[in-house]
């Protein structure tokens, strides 16, 4: 359903206010601090979904964790390997671009200032860069228009780019610390994510981590209002993953979100991955994040799991 410029607005502005290869087996699942109390799969009063979470994730035939939470209330819906660590592949992007934007607030680098890419910055061609694609001689694009490449077209290239003038992975990882939220490693670049399949596993999050970061952006912990209006927007807008966790929600439900989806090798795929905020009905938020690891499924049937996982906590949450 198509909704009008005026309405999408109101509905950022709304949602912003009221935020204010290593082989399988080899994969790291160690348990780590929470960063909320994620592993109980409900809270009291409310029914246990874990048999159902359970069976949808079966069909995935692979790794499943997912986690969600009521942000206003803490309160935690449903629950499955919640501190499991999955590849996050292009999730990580929103904390790229949450520590870029804590330096435009703090005046280090300007929305509008025009960063030059060069040929050498794109990423390899099997990897997806609209830019590149667009751009095959080089780009000069505002910091702005990178931000709105890398959450609404999932481009790697903006990402790297976005990365090295926050200042290396090294900055991120320090920011997505003092937000705090623990268990999630930005570790390499798309470029070196394209070229080596194991690195993938090295830039993890644990479900209950990404529902961290999420809470750290409704709360706004680091970020100005602004800078929240404008990440919300774009992952709003963001074009990957409509088979996800919006894939079974009603048509007009506010879905901020960011995916990440790794490619398939010997028919195993890494990744098919969306986090985002779930506005609810009754204006509540949901956070949610979904994970798909190490799974023979096809595309389909990985992103039929991430939507009926996202809909069976959506009703449960009053949706």
């Amino acid at each position: 359903m198509m909704r009008k410029p005026t309405t999408i607005l109101l509905l950022v502005l709304s949602l912003a206010a009221t935020c204010c290869k290593i082989a399988p087996h080899e994969v790291d699942k160690r348990r780590a601090p929470a960063n909320v109390n994620a592993n109980a799969n409900t809270s009291p009063g409310r029914p246990s979904l874990q048999p159902q979470l359970m069976q949808i994730a079966s069909l995935a035939k692979g790794r499943v964790g997912v986690h969600a939470m009521v942000l206003e209330t803490g309160e935690t819906v449903g629950s499955l390997n919640s501190r499991d660590h999955f590849p996050m592949q292009s999730v990580y992007k929103l904390p790229i671009s949450m520590a870029v934007l804590k330096q435009v607030d703090e005046g280090k680098l300007k929305l509008n200032q025009t960063v030059r890419i060069a040929k050498e910055d794109y990423i390899g061609p099997a990897a997806h860069s609209p830019i590149r694609d667009k751009y095959p001689q080089g780009a000069d694009l505002t910091v702005d228009q990178l931000l709105r490449y890398a959450l609404t077209e999932s481009d790697g290239t903006a990402s790297d780019v976005l990365m090295k003038l926050a200042g290396g992975n090294a900055i991120v990882q320090s920011y997505v610390t003092d937000l705090p939220v623990t268990d999630l490693i930005v570790l390499n670049t798309e470029k070196e994510l394209s070229e080596d399949a194991t690195a993938q596993y090295r830039n993890y999050a644990s479900p209950e981590s990404a529902v961290a970061l999420l809470r750290a952006l409704f709360e706004g912990r680091g970020l100005s209002e602004a800078a929240k209006a404008l990440l919300t927007k774009y992952m709003i807008e963001s074009k990957p993953g409509a088979k996800r966790l919006k894939g079974l929600l009603p048509a007009e439900a506010v879905v901020a979100h960011k995916t990440g989806t790794s490619g398939t090798d010997k028919g195993m795929t890494a990744a098919t991955n969306d986090i985002g905020i779930i506005t609810l009905p009754g204006g509540k938020h949901l956070a949610i994040a979904v994970f798909v690891s190490d799974s023979p499924a096809d595309e389909e049937t990985r992103e039929g799991v991430i939507a009926k996982l996202a809909k069976t906590i959506y009703d449960a949450a009053g949706g």
